[in-house]
């Protein structure tokens, strides 16, 4: 099982603002705040959103080897859809939107969704 996941980026501010405020729709508590960074737990699973005077100056590149995106379950295909709309009102742009919601093909009901910063993250309907 994942124990943790570490995420640098290059605007804390902003990546909170979008990512943060994400996992937090999706049921993650912010567990921890420091200068550099902020964690969001649920359960034993937590994620760190991290920028210090390590992480390097450069737009993220989700076509570059590393992290391509992040892929979180919900619940039914209105949560999707609603959580979409909120997410543009946060910093995000909806992916594929020609294709949307089966651009991971026609049986996969998915949304695609790109902050500013180029993080892609897939919110896949379970049911």
């Amino acid at each position: 099982m994942l124990h943790h996941l570490g995420i640098w980026v290059e605007d804390l501010v902003a990546s909170t603002a979008s990512l943060g405020w994400l996992l937090t729709r999706l049921g993650y508590r912010l567990e921890s705040q420091w200068a550099d960074g902020a964690s969001y737990a649920q359960d034993k699973f937590y994620i760190v959103l991290e920028s210090g005077p390590d992480v390097r100056k450069q737009a993220h590149d989700r076509l570059a080897p590393g992290l391509n995106h992040l892929a979180f379950s919900v619940a039914t295909r209105g949560e999707a859809e609603m959580i979409v709309r909120e997410a543009l009102e946060h910093g995000f742009t909806l992916m594929f939107p020609e294709k949307h919601p089966y651009a991971g093909g026609p049986e996969h009901y998915a949304a695609y969704l790109e902050d500013a910063a180029g993080f892609e993250v897939e919110l896949v309907a379970t049911q």
